[in-house]
């Protein structure tokens, strides 16, 4: 498995011959959007109305269960955080044995059930910036009630994103860790089998 990041919530994961990629941004953030072929597209938020995926892809937001060739997916509606305009919705993916927690736009508390699916995931997806998301201090908590292997920080500040937000190293501070920082993860089962506590990772552009 090989992830990439392209700023905010964007990350392109390849697994088993297919490419999934997370809540795809406009060039109106000020980033540069992915480009290229997508065989599923998994949205954290989702706007009324809601949009339509493209020709050949697969399109998940929302509750529910999904299955897509060998990969398994399971959406946790965020109500508290939702309102007549957006819907949001946090997942837990598994894939090549290993199993992906994506908490998206999260800026309040986790559903108990969400909660319970996403204890002890080998990675864990993360808002590290703080502000409009979860605050970092409480990101911190999260990640050790959770107890991942791996947290990829998200949604955190970077050169030429016009919203505000803070940086990853306030997270890093909070968690008591130094990082790795990457240009792209592979991931393996055997890997994940040696990672002893939390690693945070963050990943370049």
């Amino acid at each position: 498995m090989v992830i990439n990041w392209y700023g905010e919530g964007c990350f392109k994961i390849q697994t088993g011959g297919l490419t999934l990629l997370t809540d795809p941004f406009e060039s109106s953030t000020g980033l540069t959007p992915a480009r290229g072929k997508n065989d599923i597209i998994l949205k954290t938020l989702t706007s009324w109305p809601m949009d339509e995926s493209a020709e050949g892809e697969k399109l998940i937001r929302g509750a529910g269960e999904y299955e897509i060739q060998k990969i398994n997916i399971r959406g946790f509606g965020l109500p508290k955080e939702s309102t007549e305009k957006f819907f949001k919705t946090a997942y837990k993916l598994t894939t090549e044995e290993i199993s992906l927690g994506f908490l998206g736009h999260l800026s309040d508390e986790l559903s108990q059930e969400a909660r319970q699916a996403l204890q002890n995931a080998d990675v864990l997806f993360i808002p590290a910036g703080g502000k409009p998301f979860l605050n970092q201090e409480t990101a911190a908590k999260l990640v050790k009630q959770l107890s991942p292997k791996l947290v990829i920080a998200s949604f955190f500040k970077i050169p030429g994103l016009k919203r505000t937000g803070a940086d990853w190293k306030n997270l890093a501070e909070e968690m008591g860790q130094k990082p790795e920082t990457l240009e792209k993860l592979t991931i393996r089962r055997k890997e994940i089998n040696e990672q002893k506590g939390t690693k945070l990772i963050v990943l370049k552009i």
